[in-house]
């Protein structure tokens, strides 16, 4: 018996896939979710179909929300979020303040959906649907700012009372080392609106409608 050899997944290759789980999944009748209303369980349930759907094509790692991303492999370090459109956010585990200026260390793929339920029905109609590469995924406020003090010729004082003023998680230490780093290296514009919390929460209001035109940020849209 022949086994079928698949082809590793690649970043192009997941963007297609799921532009095409979007729209497939747009038009099938989700029997399981009708009644549902716990975001984070319709959530689970369109990551476990996407990942099902790469897995049977794909020769990819999976990981799962517990222990850290859901595609974890070194050439996709993706994790995946799936939010309805009416707050389109979620949150991810805050492991240092310098992620809300320098990025979350990894992509996301962010699947916006709008659910319709009838008695004995359940649409899912993908209304977006965003791949962020990991040098966009910074706070879009701070990082616009800090650009332009960096431009002004701001200081390690200016800049540590600006993270001060703003509340970035952290004490004197972790401000002087982010002033530092700030200072020395280069601070690229991010896209998400993240709040401090426990977790981070992300927002995604303005990132899901760039229409294509950052770099790096990939968006797909659909009417219904």
């Amino acid at each position: 018996m022949y086994r079928i050899m698949k082809c590793k997944l690649s970043i192009e290759a997941l963007k297609m896939e799921a532009k095409k789980f979007c729209k497939k999944q747009s038009e099938i009748n989700h029997k399981l979710l009708i009644g549902i209303t716990d975001g984070k369980a319709v959530g689970t349930y369109v990551e476990h179909l996407f990942q099902e759907e790469l897995s049977r094509k794909y020769d990819l790692q999976i990981g799962n929300s517990a222990k850290g991303i859901d595609l974890p492999g070194e050439s996709i370090n993706t994790d995946i979020k799936v939010t309805s459109v009416r707050q389109p956010q979620s949150s991810c585990p805050f492991r240092s303040a310098r992620q809300k200026i320098f990025g979350l260390g990894y992509n996301l793929l962010v699947f916006v959906y709008e659910k319709i339920d009838t008695e004995d029905t359940c649409t899912l109609n993908f209304l977006f649907c965003t791949f962020i590469e990991k040098q966009k995924t910074a706070d879009y406020t701070i990082t616009k700012r800090l650009i332009e003090m960096k431009k002004d010729g701001a200081n390690k004082e200016d800049i540590i009372g600006y993270l001060n003023d703003k509340n970035v998680p952290g004490d004197e230490i972790i401000y002087n080392d982010l002033a530092t780093e700030i200072l020395s290296s280069c601070v690229e514009q991010g896209y998400l609106t993240i709040s401090n919390a426990l977790q981070w929460r992300l927002q995604y209001g303005r990132v899901i409608q760039l229409d294509n035109k950052i770099e790096g940020i990939t968006n797909y849209v659909w009417n219904y």
